[in-house]
C-alpha cells in the first residue's frame, strides 16, 4: 500500500511532532527514510536523499539560517518526502519555516526525547508491511489464486488476482522469451520491459527481485524456479500502490501457487523455433512460426558464435539491439550460441543486412570468440539451410582460415565445397592439386617455404603483401621476391582475376587435406 508522510505522523516516534511547514505536501508518498548532517553548499546537490525519503537532520552541519535553507532547497531538488528535524537546537527559525513552504516541502520537528532510531525503525516498517499488508494484497491474491472450486486452472486464477489488485505478471523463459502473459493495463509494453531487463543483466541477480521503471511504469523482476527450469518472473505495480517487500512477498506467494496448481510452463516457441532450425527440422519451424510471432520475411541473418565472454555477448547484443532497432533473438549451450537477426520493418532491403555485421564486429572483440554468419537468407527455407551450412563446415573452417574471427557464407560455401570435393575425390579434386605440383619441382625446403607464403598470402592477407609480411614475420621486399618466384615457377600472374578462384579452392583444399588426412 501507499504510505504518506501523514501516515508517518500517527506512528508513535511522531508522537508530538509539529509540522512547521508545507502542510499541503503531508500527502507525499514515503519510500524509505535516512540521515544527513552534511554542510550544504549553494549549486552543489546533496549526497542524501532522494525521491520519496525521508531525510532526518539536526541541523548540526548549518552553522546559521541560509545554510538551513540551503538545506531545504536541496531536499527539495532531490524530490524528498519530507525533511524532520531531530533533538533541534531551539526553535525552527521562521525564514527557514519560510523556505519550506515556498519549496513545498514538509518541515516537521520532533519531540525533544525522540531518536534517530525509533523514526527509522517505525517508518521502514510501515513501508515494508504497512496497515493491510497481509488483510489486503496477500489474502486477496491467496483467495483467488487457490480458489480450486471457481479456476480449473492456473493461468484463470492468476488473472483473476492480477484484476483485482492492479497487477499485472510475465513469466519469461531464460532466453527472456515471454511464456505465461497477464496484462491488465498497457501503458508500456513488454518489450520495453524486456529490454531494460537484458540491460540491466538481471540474469546475474540470483534470488533478489529488482525493480525497473519502465516509461513511468514500475516493475519487479526476480527468478523463479519451475520443475527444475530457470525463469524470470516480472510483476507490474500498475498504480504504485505497492511496497518492494509487498511485491516481494507477491512473487513467493505466486511461485507457491505454481507448484500447488502443478503448472507447467508453454514451451519457449522462439527457442523451439531456432533449436528446430538447427536441427534441419523445416517443417517443425513452420508450425512453429505463428506461434513464435515470426516470419519468413523478419528473418535478415542466422549466427553461430562459440567461445565468447556471455554477459559481454549479452552487452554486446543489447547494445546493437538499441543502436540498431532490431531484434536478437538466441539460445546458449555451453559456450555455443545460436542466434537470428530479425526485423519487423516492412521492405527493409539490403541496409538492414549490412546493419548485421555491426554485431558480429562487436562479438569477435572478445579474445577467443569465433563467429559464424550467414546474412541476407530466403525465409525458412534459407535461414535452416544456413544452419545446415554453418554446422558443416565450422568445424573445418577456423583451420582453413586460422587467422580470421568472423566467417562470413563466402568462406563457408568455400569450405564446404572443398569438404565435398575432399569426400569425393577423384578427378575434380586431382586438378585443383595438380595446380599446386609446379613446387615440387622447386625442391623440398624452397618449395615448402613458397607455397606457404601462397596460402598465407592468398588466404589469410588478403592479397596485401604487407599483411602477409606481418602474418610470417618476415621482410615485406622478401614477401615481394617470394611472390615473384611464385609468379615465374607457376607461369603465371597470380592475383589475375582468372587465376586467383582456382588457386583459393587448391589452396583451400590443401590446407583441408592436412586436417582430415
Amino acid at each position: 500500500m501507499k504510505v504518506t508522510v501523514a501516515d508517518c505522523l500517527e506512528l508513535e516516534a511522531f508522537k508530538d511532532a509539529k509540522v512547521q511547514a508545507g502542510q499541503k505536501k503531508l500527502s507525499n508518498e514515503v519510500k524509505a527514510i535516512s540521515v544527513t548532517d552534511e554542510k550544504p553548499v549553494s549549486g552543489r546537490p546533496l549526497r542524501e536523499g532522494s525521491v520519496g525519503e525521508i531525510l532526518l537532520t539536526s541541523f548540526a552541519g548549518c552553522d546559521d539560517d541560509d545554510s538551513k535553507c540551503e538545506l531545504i532547497r536541496g531536499a527539495s531538488a532531490k524530490g524528498c518526502a519530507a525533511l524532520v528535524v531531530c533533538g533541534g537546537k531551539g526553535a525552527v527559525p521562521e525564514s527557514v519555516k519560510d523556505q519550506a513552504d515556498k519549496e513545498n516541502l514538509p518541515l516537521i520537528s520532533l519531540a525533544e526525547d525522540r531518536r534517530y532510531s525509533q523514526a527509522i525503525t517505525q517508518v521502514m516498517d510501515k513501508v515494508l508491511y504497512g496497515n493491510n499488508f497481509s488483510n489486503s494484497l496477500i489474502s486477496n491474491t491467496v483467495f483467488h489464486l487457490l480458489n480450486f472450486e471457481k479456476h480449473s486452472n492456473f493461468q484463470s486464477a492468476l488473472r483473476e488476482a492480477a484484476i483485482n489488485n492492479e497487477f499485472q505478471l510475465i513469466l519469461l523463459s531464460e532466453e527472456f522469451n515471454p511464456i505465461l502473459t497477464v496484462e491488465t493495463q498497457h501503458r508500456a509494453t513488454i518489450a520495453d520491459a524486456i529490454k531494460l531487463g537484458k540491460e540491466r543483466n538481471l540474469a546475474s541477480h540470483a534470488g533478489a527481485y529488482t525493480m525497473i521503471d519502465v516509461n513511468g511504469v514500475l516493475t519487479y523482476w526476480g527468478p523463479v524456479s519451475i520443475e527444475g527450469e530457470k525463469y524470470f518472473m516480472f510483476i507490474v505495480d500498475n498504480e504504485d500502490s505497492y511496497t518492494a517487500g509487498e511485491i516481494t512477498k507477491l512473487a513467493e506467494i505466486i511461485e507457491l501457487a505454481m507448484g500447488m496448481w502443478k503448472y507447467t510452463p508453454e514451451r519457449d516457441a522462439k527457442a523451439e523455433f531456432i533449436k528446430a532450425l538447427m536441427r534441419g527440422n523445416k517443417s517443425l519451424a513452420y508450425t512453429l512460426k505463428d506461434e513464435a510471432r515470426i516470419s519468413g520475411e523478419d528473418i535478415l541473418s542466422v549466427f553461430f558464435c562459440k567461445g565468447s565472454d556471455k554477459e559481454a555477448e549479452t552487452q554486446a547484443v543489447l547494445a546493437f539491439e538499441m543502436e540498431e532497432d532490431l531484434n536478437v533473438m538466441r539460445i546458449t549451450e555451453g559456450d555455443e550460441t545460436y542466434g537470428m537477426i530479425l526485423t519487423y520493418e516492412e521492405d527493409a532491403g539490403n541496409q538492414d543486412k549490412s546493419r548485421c555485421f555491426k554485431l558480429f564486429e562487436a562479438l569477435e572483440k572478445g579474445d577467443s570468440a569465433k563467429v559464424c554468419h550467414i546474412t541476407g537468407v530466403g525465409g525458412i527455407e534459407g535461414a535452416g539451410d544456413a544452419y545446415r551450412l554453418i554446422s558443416e563446415s565450422w568445424s573445418f573452417v577456423q583451420s582453413v582460415f586460422p587467422y580470421k574471427k568472423v566467417f562470413t557464407k563466402y568462406e563457408l560455401t568455400l569450405v564446404s565445397n572443398c569438404i565435398n570435393i575432399q569426400i569425393q575425390g577423384g578427378f575434380v579434386k586431382k586438378n585443383y592439386m595438380e595446380l599446386l605440383e609446379p613446387f615440387k619441382d622447386a625442391g623440398e625446403t624452397k618449395g615448402r617455404q613458397l607455397l606457404d607464403t601462397l596460402e598465407t598470402f592468398v588466404l589469410d592477407a588478403g592479397m596485401s603483401s604487407s599483411r602477409t609480411s606481418e602474418i610470417m614475420g618476415i621482410h615485406s621486399n622478401t614477401v615481394q621476391y617470394r611472390l615473384k618466384k611464385i609468379n615465374e615457377l607457376l607461369g603465371v600472374e597470380i592475383t589475375g582475376n582468372r587465376i586467383i578462384p582456382g588457386l583459393t579452392m587448391a589452396l583451400a583444399l590443401k590446407r583441408l587435406e592436412r586436417v582430415v588426412s
